[in-house]
């Protein structure tokens, strides 16, 4: 298997697992616990038309700011505790579903937050190629996405009895190791004190914790469903 790390478009036509680590791979994660599918619009716009045709939710933000006239921001801590009878959740995020619109291949979505199970459902589904793609932020490298993506690796290689890593992948899975300092790098991350002066600091721990749900996100049909 070749397993191998890009950023904002993926190499492979085979599996690609798109990490936004703050907040939109987490956001979409959790929303599964509560809605049967997440629906990424590309604009506001987009978002609040898809609403008024079918319902749901709708939830997002630019610059980290939930958007005017939203029902909710894109937020981890929020979208888990959010209550309603509406099964459909129709997000916007500045970055993550951004890259959803490109991939041309089988889409998972990644985070700490579910890293070995995303880890696990790409190598069920692959069948010579799994790249992991972070998002980043308006075309930057964020740091959150590359230490995510390296939990994410290490538990794909973990998962695999041949693999063919790349260099760049293997200073990812490298750095994401000591996960002291990884929280620590997260926490002091340019998105993360851009969320912490929003008054986003529970979506930024929340999103710092490794492994703690079994929800992943498969993208099919412009529309992201629980992997079974």
């Amino acid at each position: 298997m070749k397993i191998t790390l890009s950023f904002e478009e993926t190499i492979s036509g085979d599996v690609s697992i798109m990490v936004d680590a703050l907040r939109a791979s987490t956001s979409i994660t959790v929303a599964l616990n509560n809605f049967k599918k997440v629906i990424p619009c590309f604009t506001p716009e987009e978002a609040l038309e898809l609403q008024e045709k079918i319902g749901g939710v709708v939830a997002g933000e630019r610059n980290g700011k939930q958007i005017e006239g939203f029902d909710i921001g894109n937020t981890p801590v929020g979208i888990l505790n959010y209550e309603s009878d509406e099964d459909t959740l129709i997000l916007t995020t500045t970055n993550g579903t951004r890259i959803l619109e490109s991939m041309n291949s089988k889409v998972l979505v990644g985070s700490l937050v579910n890293a070995k199970s995303v880890a696990k459902a790409s190598c069920r589904l692959a069948n010579d190629h799994i790249d992991v793609v972070m998002a980043g932020v308006k075309g930057k490298f964020a740091i959150e996405d590359y230490l995510a993506a390296g939990e994410i690796l290490y538990q794909i290689c973990e998962s695999l009895d041949e693999y063919e890593l790349s260099e760049y992948a293997k200073t990812a899975i490298m750095a994401s190791r000591d996960y002291d300092a990884l929280t620590e790098a997260f926490m002091n991350s340019r998105t993360a004190k851009r969320l912490i002066e929003l008054d986003n600091l529970k979506d930024v721990e929340f999103s710092c914790q490794k492994n703690i749900t079994e929800n992943v996100a498969i993208f099919k049909n412009n529309e992201l469903k629980l992997y079974i």
